[in-house]
């Protein structure tokens, strides 16, 4: 399932929020939100479906973590969203040696005697 309609629900966000930090039960999710268990459970199941998280049973409890290559589409889209800059690191490296070049070059070229300043 694609990641994205899952991200859209801010509960869901929330979710990943507290996953990121570390793995957690269901009870101990839901006593953070302001709704029920079962429905914390529906929120959890469509972040399993979408690759998001992770859920592994442990005697009765279910606990549940990020998945975070699950997030790479998301990566994905920001880094196609992201400003390129509109030239390569090499260019700048260029422009570094150059400066540096005439800055020796002027310096090089100044008097250094002080008779020769006034001449």
């Amino acid at each position: 399932m694609d990641p994205f309609p899952a991200l859209a629900d801010p509960v869901r966000r929330d979710l990943l929020r507290t996953l990121a930090r570390s793995p957690a039960r269901v009870v101990d999710l839901a006593a953070m939100h302001p709704i029920s268990r079962p429905a914390v459970s529906k929120h959890l199941r469509v972040l399993v479906d979408a690759g998001l998280v992770s859920a592994e049973a442990h005697g009765r409890e279910r606990h549940y973590a990020l998945l975070a290559d699950g997030l790479e589409p998301v990566r994905g889209l920001l880094r196609d969203l992201s400003p390129r800059p509109r030239f390569d690191d090499s260019v700048l490296d260029g422009l570094d040696l150059e400066v540096r070049r005439t800055v020796r070059d002027h310096r090089e070229a100044l008097p250094t005697d002080p008779e020769e300043e006034t001449a």
